[in-house]
């Protein structure tokens, strides 16, 4: 049975990734920051909590990260915990830096000195393509220029990975993974701050939405198919960086567009421009092309932009009608782990 070692577990991508290694017969590590108010709604939702043994551990504290690894003794080390919001970058550049630039080093060296065996996928991202003012796809060759302090920590992550993987010989690979969502994106990012919107519009519980740059396009995915790529990648006989994208870009203004029509609303009705919401730089359009990930290891996606979009719409719509009916979802409650979910270490023994 394969080990795999999932940080950020608890995010969108973690929690898809767990349900598909698990599914492949992995025996599932997650890591995790302790929070007041845990925050295990995903796995919960997918129905995975109980099958996955999560660790306590945090990316700016590199002894946490090697008990974390040597509990879990994996084969496979996904990094996806990053402080992983744009707009939110802009505002905490420093712990930023920290957390989605430095702790990639932290993991990585960690590794070396512990298992240089083990397999490593680092969570690129478009983003440090930036505002290059290019409308052609997007390449693993095409140049990076980072337009916040988010891309920035990306950039330096990215490189960390390279440097480690060519100097240290650890399979290290980066996944350049371009926007891509689901029911269970955090609602601090536009898709889903317009898919729960809709919904909540329809049945009568809100009536306008404010939104920040309404021209910006970006090349928006799947996020199941996307985990499917990380996995993919660690499979190869040698490491490299892929492109993970749909080769298509729509804009901000066509995502509401679509959603509302869901509802069968107009969203010119509901939408309203807020400056509040614009960021000091920003990147006015992405798109990728995936004929890397698809010449080597044959990966596409399979849901295109017009179903991610309806079946978001139509998630949150369902989530909400139930609330209305009573029910209590896994985000309303304080949810914390049995005793049995959560490893120290001074529980080494092999499991």
């Amino acid at each position: 049975m394969k080990r795999a070692l999932i940080t950020g577990i608890t995010g969108q991508d973690g929690a898809y990734l767990a349900r598909f290694l698990l599914d492949k017969g992995y025996r599932v590590y997650g890591i995790y920051r302790r929070l007041s108010t845990p925050n295990f709604w995903r796995l919960q939702y997918l129905d995975v909590f109980d099958r996955v043994r999560l660790i306590p551990a945090d990316l700016v504290d590199a002894g946490s990260i090697i008990e974390a690894l040597r509990t879990a003794r994996p084969d496979e080390v996904y990094h996806l915990a990053a402080q992983s919001f744009v707009g939110a970058s802009f505002e905490e550049p420093i712990s930023t830096g920290e957390m989605t630039g430095l702790g990639v080093t932290r993991i990585l060296e960690a590794i070396r000195q512990i298992d240089p065996d083990t397999r490593f996928y680092q969570a690129s991202t478009s983003e440090l393509y930036g505002d290059s003012g290019k409308t052609a796809p997007l390449t693993e060759e095409s140049p990076f220029t980072p337009s916040s302090p988010y891309a920035a920590a990306k950039l330096y992550g990215y490189w960390i990975t390279r440097i480690y993987r060519e100097g240290y010989k650890i399979f290290a690979c980066n996944g350049i993974l371009f926007n891509h969502e689901s029911p269970l994106r955090g609602l601090e990012f536009v898709t889903r701050k317009i898919s729960n919107a809709v919904a909540k519009i329809e049945l009568g519980l809100q009536k306008k939405i404010h939104i920040g740059n309404l021209d910006a396009k970006r090349d928006w995915g799947y996020a199941p198919d996307y985990v499917e790529s990380m996995w993919l990648m660690l499979q190869q006989e040698e490491p490299g960086d892929y492109v993970v994208a749909t080769n298509e870009s729509h804009s901000v203004a066509e995502f509401a567009e679509k959603a509302f029509a869901v509802a069968g609303l107009d969203w010119e009705d509901h939408v309203k421009v807020d400056k509040r919401f614009l960021r000091p730089l920003d990147v006015r359009f992405l798109q990728g092309d995936y004929a890397k990930a698809e010449e080597r290891f044959g990966w596409r996606p399979r849901v295109g932009f017009d179903k991610l979009v309806t079946l978001m719409v139509r998630e949150d719509m369902d989530r909400w009608r139930r609330w209305q009916n009573g029910e209590r979802f896994p985000w309303d409650a304080v949810n914390y782990p049995g005793e049995d979910r959560i490893l120290s270490r001074y529980q080494r023994i092999d499991r």
